[in-house]
């Protein structure tokens, strides 16, 4: 396995004309604009033996990301170093990477012994050699009972099993790398394979990095998640901390479901003026810690449905509003209300427990929105997170 450093940058076409003959470039050397890039100026570490997620919408630079890591593709500025070696120009096979696609890569022709063989005869290995590993790759994936099967009569997920299984069965590569590998596996199926990548990940202790734009699979397989958008990585974080802190708007908007409210706020005394609303923070509150719960001036308040919750009347963080859409979804009910007034007039949404009353489309309540769930934003940063049209 390998510690995976990057330090680059890349644009394709006549927008990378600014790279060298190799492909490289002395970083921060470019004068692009940042819709030239496809993935723009980044440093990042992936360590050796990590479990890692790329997760973005399409479009954002994850596998772009992912084809820089594996050699497909050459950085039109930086470079690429595994355990500190410089390997920017070279290819695939030289960098002893395993690559897994959307769609799975098997010789029909050939049984899923042959298939999960193939790689190791190409190298040479000792025939006992192979037959152990291979027997010992087919278990991990459920595959010991189809190996003497000709792939081409198998199902959609054994193939792609047995992809899986030719990225898994050398012992010597660097890393793994999954470029979005469910997409074709039916629904029930998917949290089978994600439960067996991760006893791999614990069993063999391997590299692995996984491009999806499904949350529940970067959030479920991955120990850390690396958020993007257009061309940027926005942040990296385990689940936990993309969830309860996420540090920009599009992560707090993309992780979730739904993702996270936002309403434009400032603090006036020892309130929060919110929607056109002023709405009181804290019983006897000091104006100290209320500047060390929200920031001075404006900024844009963001909160998960999960934590809005009903309250009485005025009560402190709390907003009117009147419920204009409710979703009874089995387990918790989703509602909608319009709170605000005038021009400042938005929609939250919150997640109620199913146990509990809920309103009535037209009904007004109050809603608690400003407590210690609630994350705060700079409006610039909000103003770029809806400029990139995501919300």
């Amino acid at each position: 396995m390998a510690r995976i450093d990057l330090d680059l940058a890349h644009a394709y076409g006549a927008a990378a004309s600014g790279a060298t003959a190799n492909g490289a470039a002395p970083r921060h050397a470019h004068v692009l604009r940042d819709d030239d890039y496809a993935l723009r100026p980044l440093t990042m570490r992936f360590e050796d033996g990590g479990a890692y997620a790329l997760l973005g919408p399409s479009g954002c630079g994850k596998t772009t990301m992912l084809n820089l890591i594996s050699g497909l593709l050459q950085p039109s500025h930086g470079t690429v170093h595994f355990d500190g070696v410089d390997v920017t120009a070279l290819s695939p096979q030289a960098r002893n990477i395993a690559q897994v696609f959307q769609f799975p890569v098997v010789y029909d022709t050939m049984t899923v012994r042959d298939n999960l063989a193939f790689p190791l005869r190409n190298r040479g290995v000792p025939s006992p050699l192979i037959s152990a590993r291979v027997g010992a790759i087919a278990e991990l994936l459920d595959l010991s009972g189809q190996l003497d099967r000709r792939a081409s009569g198998l199902s959609a997920d054994a193939k792609q099993r047995i992809s899986l299984g030719r990225g898994l069965v050398r012992e010597d590569v660097a890393a793994v790398l999954f470029d979005e590998p469910l997409t074709v596996i039916d629904p029930q199926l998917k949290w089978q394979l994600r439960r067996k990548l991760k006893e791999i990940h614990r069993e063999l202790k391997l590299t692995l990095i996984y491009v999806t734009h499904d949350q529940v699979e970067a959030l479920t397989f991955a120990d850390q998640v690396v958020v993007m958008m257009r061309g940027r990585a926005m942040q990296t974080g385990s689940a936990a901390e993309l969830y309860q802190r996420p540090s920009h708007p599009f992560v707090g908007h993309f992780i979730g479901s739904p993702g996270m409210n936002f309403i434009r706020a400032r603090v006036e005394a020892f309130a929060l003026v919110l929607a056109g609303q002023r709405v009181p923070l804290s019983a006897g509150g000091d104006r100290a810690t209320l500047r060390t719960e929200f920031p001075a001036g404006d900024f844009v308040l963001g909160v998960r449905p999960e934590y809005v919750t009903l309250a009485e009347a005025h009560a402190p963080g709390a907003l009117l509003g009147e419920i204009t859409h409710r979703q009874d979804l089995g387990t918790y009910v989703l509602v909608s209300a319009r709170v605000g007034v005038g021009a400042d007039t938005v929609t939250v949404r919150a997640r109620l427990h199913a146990d509990a009353p809920t309103p009535s489309v037209g009904e007004q309540v109050w809603l608690a929105l400003a407590g210690s769930q609630s994350c705060a934003y700079p409006p610039a940063m909000f103003d770029e997170f809806l400029d990139a049209g995501t919300l």
